[in-house]
């Protein structure tokens, strides 16, 4: 979807064919012989994966040799292997102010600075890689890698986009070029790339992309088709999230719900596919079952706040949970003390949920909750708004208007704030003021009318920080 970040491919480290080239040293023959033969014993230890008996070999030849190319590119090499950067990148900088007009040397050397997270570093060391083989497949995909790996997509493009000049059939380089492009605005020619991949390579991933592009384009059918195929053939978790979350999105709802209760059943560890289901069913009307849905999110990860924000939402309309519902605020706001609305939600399922006929309200409890998420988050306009109606419904008027008044500082389209401050007036015989609120009130109920809006994007921001979140991760 329009919101996707691209995912990282590998780049591309070009193999130094050291395997029969001689040591140029400077000495007589029976030395030099020697010299060669230790350098390929290194290179055949290297070849075999043997990296610690390699890299003795060649420190050992470096006494003989310090200023040799060839032993200090395999030496970076051989530690590269070994995954020990920090020791590599001494012995790649070496060889490169030994052969600077070598591109192997600069890319070995910069993909190196990738790794220790010099990308500063690594983009110069790119940049001349490029400089000296211009038309080299790997010099531009790797710049071109670079700069997505920097978030600089608009510079990514052309180096991804020659790099696919050169070499048409490259399925990494031609995905993370397609993605750009859709990222930078540009679905057509997104488009064209991965349907052009397709006929080569008829992958999820690429009717997946195919159908973000679709969505961009505002073509929702498209969207969905190509979204399910991804899923039919990989159905990975993250492809049917991505198939069910579309279908809700545009709210066809009951084909959403079945393809989230399969994924559900599917992947029971998932977070999101329960909030998702929870989102459909709440969103159909089921609440009993929304309810349960959510309930179970917030048990599969305590700690997550959405799955707490979704059920805010849908428990007022199920009582018969609400039991459950207040034992998983009420762990909510212990796992999150400084977090204002876990205070504010626990407070708001403690007195919507035992209703006022209950004997086990606790007033007191309610507002000390509601006091406290104001005092961590001053701003938090609800908590204000019901602190207000707390007051309000014990005809607390003069006490409810501040609060009242806090809330529209913070929130000046809450509309229902707007009401309750017009009542409060009336009943402390300032009438004016009263009418002054409900006149905008009235403005305000006309605009909001569309609550459906609302709750879409709700659900559009929970499904596109959810696709970032997990396409962020290489």
């Amino acid at each position: 979807m329009q919101t996707v970040s691209i995912r990282l491919r590998p780049m591309v480290l070009p193999c130094l064919f050291l395997l029969g080239c001689a040591l140029p040293v400077a000495a007589g023959t029976e030395q030099t012989e020697r010299l060669n033969r230790e350098f390929q014993t290194a290179v055949a230890q290297y070849d075999a994966g043997h990296f610690p008996e390699a890299a003795a070999q060649l420190e050992n030849l470096l006494r003989d040799v310090p200023e040799s190319f060839e032993v200090h590119e395999l030496l970076g090499l051989v530690y590269t292997g070994e995954s020990q950067d920090a020791l590599a990148n001494p012995h790649l900088e070496k060889a490169v102010r030994l052969k600077p007009a070598s591109a192997a040397a600069r890319t070995n050397l910069a993909t190196n600075l990738v790794r220790l997270g010099k990308l500063e570093g690594a983009q110069e060391q790119f940049k001349k890689a490029v400089a000296l083989e211009p038309r080299n497949f790997d010099a531009n995909h790797n710049l071109g890698e670079l700069y997505v790996r920097m978030g600089k997509l608009p510079d990514a493009v052309p180096f991804l986009k020659e790099a696919q000049r050169i070499s048409p059939s490259s399925y990494d380089n031609g995905y993370d070029l397609a993605l750009a492009y859709l990222l930078t605005g540009r679905p057509v020619p997104s488009r064209q790339l991965v349907q052009s991949l397709l006929q080569k390579n008829d992958t999820a991933e690429l009717h997946n992309l195919l159908g973000q592009i679709e969505e961009k384009d505002g073509k929702f059918v498209a969207a969905v088709n190509e979204l399910e195929i991804a899923a039919h053939q990989d159905p990975s978790e993250s492809n049917l999230f991505d198939w069910a979350s579309e279908l809700l999105l545009h709210r066809t709802l009951e084909p959403a719900i079945e393809v989230f209760q399969q994924s559900a059943e599917r992947y029971p560890s998932s977070t999101r596919l329960a909030i998702g289901l929870g989102i459909a069913l709440y969103s159909r009307g089921n609440y009993d079952e929304a309810v349960k849905s959510l309930l179970r999110a917030s048990d599969l990860n305590p700690s997550d706040p959405r799955s707490y924000f979704f059920l805010s939402k849908a428990y007022d309309s199920s009582p018969s949970q609400a039991d459950e519902v207040i034992r998983r605020f009420a762990r909510f706001s212990e796992l999150q003390p400084s977090d204002a609305r876990a205070c504010y939600y626990y407070a708001m399922s403690l007195w919507k949920g035992k209703r006022a006929q209950d004997p086990r309200l606790d007033l007191h409890q309610i507002e000390s909750l509601l006091t406290k998420a104001i005092t961590l988050d001053p701003k938090l306009a609800e908590a204000h708004l019901q602190l207000g109606n707390l007051y309000s419904d014990h005809g607390k008027y003069a006490e409810s208007i501040p609060e009242y008044v806090k809330a529209l500082e913070n929130n000046p389209d809450l509309a229902d704030a707007r009401y309750r401050l017009g009542q409060a007036y009336v009943h402390t015989g300032d009438k004016d003021k009263a009418q002054e609120q409900f006149q905008v009130y009235q403005k305000l109920r006309a605009q909001h009318l569309a609550d459906l809006d609302k709750q879409r994007a709700e659900i559009w921001q929970f499904v596109y920080s959810e696709k970032n979140e997990t396409s962020a991760k290489p």
